[in-house]
């Protein structure tokens, strides 16, 4: 017969066998809060200690106020439809313009050879620099703003659609050649596949950058969204404002990047 105490060794090795094994889990979990609790500590006794006034570095508690007041009056819902909008739109469209054009020029050289100076020339010039003709172009409305997000996302999605394209094997598609499959069922069924992970990978750099675009079209010109927030609430000396539109822009860039995190896992499933 088993001992009341191996019997008690052992229930306390199966009790305390999967916290061992999982506690790295349990710290990742813990993680985030104890620094972001950490972070808030010091930055209110930054500004306990040095006494700066609200328009220099308002406290945590400052921020929070404000960011109470415009949800209350709906003011920051307001503006980040706005923002949410020209981001969406134009994710959309340089996406979807990247995806193509990328194709095209992996599977043309000769293509290549003539758009793709043009295509490194135009992004070797900063978008801030663009935007102003942008905006005298089209005028100061929404196409502008998505024109200018479109424009952040094209070229990073166009190279990695190259390069995702270019990364299939030679031998895969001799093999569906073969087969005597079509051209969309050779895309769909080896090229997309094959190619999804880098794809994603430029969509993820493609999301973060559509937020920073839809900011700067907002600064150049408009009279709504965050970007336009910004600008009016640092006009007013309104820092605390400031930083709630900051964190709201930080928050819609943490949702994109996520979203297109359980996409890539969803798809890519089959990799293990």
């Amino acid at each position: 017969m088993i001992s009341a105490q191996t019997r008690q060794q052992s229930i306390s090795k199966i009790t305390v066998k999967p916290f061992i094994n999982n506690w790295h889990r349990y710290l990742d979990m813990l993680l985030l809060p104890i620094v972001l609790t950490l972070f808030i500590a010091l930055w209110q006794l930054v500004v306990w200690m040095n006494d700066y006034p609200a328009f220099i570095l308002p406290t945590p508690i400052d921020v929070i106020y404000t960011l109470n007041k415009v949800l209350v009056d709906g003011t920051l819902w307001h503006h980040t439809q706005v923002t949410l909008f020209e981001i969406f739109a134009g994710l959309t469209l340089g996406i979807t313009t990247a995806t193509v054009f990328g194709y095209g020029l992996a599977k043309s050289q000769l293509l290549e050879k003539i758009l793709a100076p043009y295509l490194v020339a135009m992004q070797s010039v900063p978008v801030i620099a663009v935007a102003p003709l942008i905006i005298i172009w089209v005028g100061s409305g929404y196409l502008s703003k998505v024109l200018i997000c479109a424009l952040m996302v094209f070229f990073p999605v166009l190279i990695n659609t190259i390069v995702g394209i270019r990364s299939v094997e030679p031998n895969l598609h001799d093999l569906m050649h073969s087969l005597q499959a079509s051209r969309w069922q050779t895309f769909t069924m080896l090229e997309l596949p094959a190619a999804l992970p880098i794809l994603l990978g430029g969509l993820k750099v493609g999301v973060t950058l559509s937020v920073i675009g839809a900011v700067v079209g907002e600064f150049m010109g408009a009279n709504e969204g965050l970007g336009f927030l910004i600008n009016q609430a640092r006009g007013l000396f309104n820092t605390p404002l400031v930083f709630v539109a900051i964190l709201t822009l930080v928050i819609i860039t943490l949702f994109l990047y996520g979203m297109v995190t359980l996409i890539e896992a969803r798809l890519l499933r089959w990799r293990g």
